[in-house]
């Protein structure tokens, strides 16, 4: 994103919450024994960034996904290789990252085949193949790619098998422990998809599995043939439509939620102002709550969030990542991030905690923000 994003800088005079440049600054050092894990992978230029700030010396419960046992914030790995958000990374510098997640206690790394294509699955295989059995992998099916660039949806069986097949040799692997369904084909039932990937469980070449993106229907017609460890869907303190039912229904069933975006892609970090704008070939400029109308809109929330980082003595992101964790104790969100720097202030929101009373007041002050161009409840009740 950053060649593509025109920031103005916020006036440090107004901002007094501790945004991620504070975060960077303050002197206070990482907690002993979290850096300097047995597993030193981090090269040396990655393993002298400290975590600074009061939020540093994290907690490290697991959390459940069905009974799949993670870490309780993941690492999304997209933006490192697939170009969508910023311009493809070197590999040479993305490793250091993913294994410095391992080094802070990220055990939970999040993929897809169609990033790239293929591009980033080939890097996380290689990063992750040190470590592979303390590590829980995540990957997507669901597109056609037969031509090496993205086509329309495609989960029929012989699909899933061939792109399960090419998933395992890039993550050099012999099993996916978390495979998802990324997109609904509308011209397979689910129940085909479910069927298929029962049987790579019973095979060994998939040990759990998740959709992405779907209705409560769905859901319910897919859990009752193969049971759905996971369900993936962007959700944060501006984007909240999952809060309709589907997160509810994750609950019940015992399924665990995992939120792509819960840092509202950077604007909760502290990472844009009212005066940002993005050049056409950004990703960003085809979000509706990133029209310029929406972003002064949502100055608002970000206010909410650094008044509530003044009170913790956090971050923005540290609040943004620490709320969504308190909704539900079966929710695991997975930043995606390019800076080890960044995955550690995320790890820091595991200190970060809110009471009943707390949560409410916060509740409160939100819903009293008008949002723009955010998804209404009524779309999680249909297949997107």
């Amino acid at each position: 994103m950053d060649n593509n994003i025109e920031n103005s800088n916020l006036d440090k005079k107004e901002i007094k919450s501790v945004n991620r440049r504070e975060f960077l600054s303050k002197s206070a050092l990482l907690g002993a024994g979290i850096v300097a894990s047995p597993i030193a992978f981090a090269n040396e230029k990655n393993s002298s960034e400290k975590i600074e700030g009061s939020k540093s010396a994290f907690k490290m419960d697991k959390r459940m996904l069905g009974a799949l046992e993670v870490s309780p914030i993941g690492l999304g790995c997209m933006s490192m290789k697939s170009g969508s958000y910023n311009p493809p990374r070197d590999t040479k510098e993305m490793i250091p990252v993913i294994r410095g997640a391992f080094d802070l206690g990220v055990n939970f790394f999040d993929t897809a085949e169609v990033y790239g294509p293929f591009t980033d699955e080939e890097l996380v295989g290689e990063a992750l193949q040190p470590i592979r059995d303390k590590v829980v992998i995540a990957s997507k099916f669901g597109f056609e790619l037969s031509t090496g660039s993205r086509g329309g949806r495609n989960s029929r069986p012989e699909n899933i098998r061939k792109a399960v097949e090419g998933m395992l040799k890039r993550l050099r692997t012999d099993r996916i422990d978390l495979l998802y369904l990324h997109r609904l084909d509308p011209n397979v039932p689910i129940e085909d998809v479910a069927g298929t990937v029962k049987d790579l469980i019973k095979e060994g070449k998939a040990l759990h599995f998740g959709l992405s993106e779907v209705s409560p229907t769905t859901i319910r017609k897919a859990h009752a043939e193969q049971p759905v460890a996971a369900l993936q869907s962007e959700y944060s303190i501006i984007q909240r439509a999952l809060e309709n039912e589907v997160i509810d229904i994750c609950g019940e069933l015992g399924i665990g939620f995992v939120p792509w975006g819960p840092v509202c892609r950077g604007f909760l970090g502290d990472k844009f102002n009212e005066h940002s704008r993005f050049s056409s070939d950004s990703r960003l400029s085809q979000v509706p709550y990133f029209t310029p109308e929406a972003i002064e809109a949502h100055m608002e929330v970000l206010s909410l969030v650094r008044e509530w980082g003044r009170k913790k003595d956090a971050t923005p992101a540290q609040i943004a990542l620490a709320w969504v964790m308190a909704q539900k104790p079966f929710i695991v969100p997975i930043p995606g991030t390019t800076k080890l720097h960044h995955v550690k202030e995320n790890q820091g929101a595991l200190n970060v905690t809110f009471s009943d009373t707390e949560l409410k007041e916060f509740r409160n002050a939100l819903e009293q923000i008008k949002l723009v161009g955010v998804r209404g409840p009524e779309t999680a009740l249909v297949d997107q």
